[in-house]
Parts: structure tokens; sequence; C-alpha cells
């Protein structure tokens, strides 16, 4: 009996930390994607607030290609109050081919969230918007401080359209 209920227990552990990467439904990760150019550094545009990121400005997320296949994750971001840099490093693998920008990444093992590109500029890669598994994460990130407003005022037109609450975002001093 003790046999069945641990492994009913890791089934359903396992299940729970799947969910936490999958995509909001109705949503889907970009195609063409090619992780090589995503590398690098991002700059953090607009979040909806999280307590892991509450009170940080200039927040960044570094990408990295570790020798595995798997993608090395630095976010760091400035806490005034503290007069602080903080920082949090994690991996992420891709959920499936690589040529869709739909990862799992952790920062504390062996728990897993999802990290999904919604929106990309495909010719120079120069913004994304990602999502995790519920509408309640979105990011909306640049290759420079700052985004054209142009560009920004349409990829929050598109968030809005999916449902993201718009106007909870934080733009970010940086």
């Amino acid at each position: 009996m003790h046999r069945v209920t641990a492994n009913a227990c890791q089934a359903l552990a396992l299940m729970v930390l799947a969910g936490c990467t999958s995509v909001p439904r109705g949503l889907q990760p970009v195609g063409n994607f090619e992780a090589n150019r995503y590398l690098g550094r991002w700059y953090e545009i607009a979040r909806l607030d999280h307590s892991f990121e509450r009170g940080l400005t200039r927040v960044t997320a570094e990408y990295s290609m570790k020798g595995d296949g798997s993608v090395q994750v630095v976010n760091r971001g400035y806490n005034a109050r503290r007069d602080k840099w903080q920082e949090a490093r994690g991996v992420a693998r891709f959920i499936g081919p690589s040529d869709i920008a739909s990862l799992k990444v952790t920062f504390f093992w062996p728990f897993y969230g999802g990290y999904h590109v919604i929106a990309l500029d495909h010719e120079g890669y120069g913004y994304a918007m990602v999502t995790s598994s519920s509408r309640s994460y979105l990011w909306i990130l640049a290759r420079q401080k700052h985004l054209e407003p142009a560009v920004r005022d349409e990829l929050l037109t598109k968030a809005k359209q999916w449902g993201f609450r718009t106007e909870n975002l934080i733009f970010v001093e940086q």
C-alpha cells in the first residue's frame, strides 16, 4: 500500500510541476525561433508585479548557452530600498523543439516554471514579450533600455487582446 501511495504522490507532483510550465490556454509560443540570436542581454521594459521582483529597477536578463544545450539565465535588478543589487541564476531547457520558443526554467531545482516567448521581433531580435504558465506573468523585454513608443503600444495592444491585465503593468526604470 505504501508503494502505491508513494507512486501516486510522485505522479501527482510531476503533473503539478508540469502544469507550471505549460503555455496559457489560447496562446502560442513563437516559431522559427533562433536561440543563438536570443542569447545575450535583455532589458526589462515592463512587467506584471510579483514578489520576486517587487521594488526592483534596472532589471536585466542575460542568457548564455551551456555546453549541454541548456540556457544559463541570470536575472539582475537594483533594490533601492536596500541599496543593493539582487541576482538570481537559473537554467532553462526547451520543452520541445528548439525552434519553438517554449522553455522551462528553474531557479530552485526541482521546481520549474514556463518561459514562453509569445511575441518577438523576428527580424532583429530587438524586443520580445514573454509569459509563464498563466496570464498573471508578463514581461516585455528589449535589447535597448528603451523601446520605441509605437512598438511598445503594439505589444500592449496584443497583450490586452490576449487577456493580460495591461493596466497593472509596471514600466521599469532603467
